[in-house]
């Protein structure tokens, strides 16, 4: 009985999944083809409302795929994915979106604008931007790991599966801490404690990781923000990651780099 109502809210959500992207395609749709700036705004906030409908169904979607009580999650999966392709989707959008106020509003103020102001903010736009696709790498890794889990089998041929979903793991801590390292320098850039020059110094670095970090060429700079001094920054936001830290030289002497990579996933089942 409760495994049939459980199935019965899967079906459900699964629904509104499918309603949710055929509204989201409408809008997107009208979007590429409106030429009117007013029209354009409007349909932009109609679209970032129908994502966070269905980022809150993924949320839901995510939970069950975590659960025990549910044997075949290839469909919660493949639900998943269908909604951060259109999350995807919506990211290119708000990405134009900011590319063409800074363009057009933008560039008249960004005249006016203090340069030391105006590196400011190339500097914080720059660290989100990592944050962001650091985000992307940890929810494709978390995919994989999932779909690994759904293919488990008890036996000896299941070590190489094991050990890829540990080497997952192990490679998202990591990205997650550079996540918190990095969102505690946009911190204390907007607050003064660090100033525009100190990022950029570093930008060829952080961008090496977030691009690079999971080749296996890639050599890891465990001092990247020593620099920074940010143990005070940490305590006073609270964000002491220090006793959290994972040691990338650790990760990759035990499993070696992580791919994201379709085919990984298809050669282990």
């Amino acid at each position: 009985m409760a495994a049939r109502k459980l199935q019965q809210e899967i079906d459900k959500t699964f629904k509104k999944v499918a309603e949710g992207v055929a509204e989201f395609d409408g809008i997107y749709e009208k979007i590429e083809q409106s030429n009117n700036p007013a029209q354009k705004e409007k349909l932009e906030d109609n679209l970032k409302r129908e994502i966070k409908k269905l980022q809150r169904l993924r949320d839901q979607i995510k939970t069950w795929a975590a659960s025990n009580d549910i044997k075949d999650k290839a469909p919660l999966l493949e639900h998943r994915r269908l909604i951060e392709t259109q999350m995807e989707r919506f990211k290119a959008v708000e990405k134009a979106m900011k590319t063409k106020a800074y363009s057009k509003e933008g560039l008249s103020a960004a005249a006016k604008l203090d340069p030391k102001e105006q590196a400011k903010a190339e500097a914080g736009e720059f660290l989100s931007n990592m944050v962001d696709e650091l985000e992307q790498q940890i929810e494709a890794l978390e995919a994989e790991s999932e779909q690994l889990q759904v293919t488990m089998k008890k036996g000896k041929s299941q070590a190489a599966k094991a050990n890829r979903i540990a080497a997952i793991e192990h490679t998202i801590e990591r990205h997650k801490w550079h996540q918190g390292k990095l969102e505690l320098i946009r911190r204390s850039l907007e607050n003064g404690g660090i100033e525009p020059e100190q990022v950029t110094e570093l930008e060829e670095s952080i961008r090496y990781y977030v691009t690079d970090g999971m080749n296996d060429d890639f050599i890891e700079d465990e001092g990247l923000y020593d620099e920074l001094a940010l143990e005070e920054e940490e305590d006073t936001y609270g964000m002491n990651q220090d006793n959290d830290r994972v040691s990338s030289q650790d990760t990759q002497s035990t499993f070696g780099p992580i791919k994201v990579s379709i085919a990984d996933v298809s050669n282990s089942t």
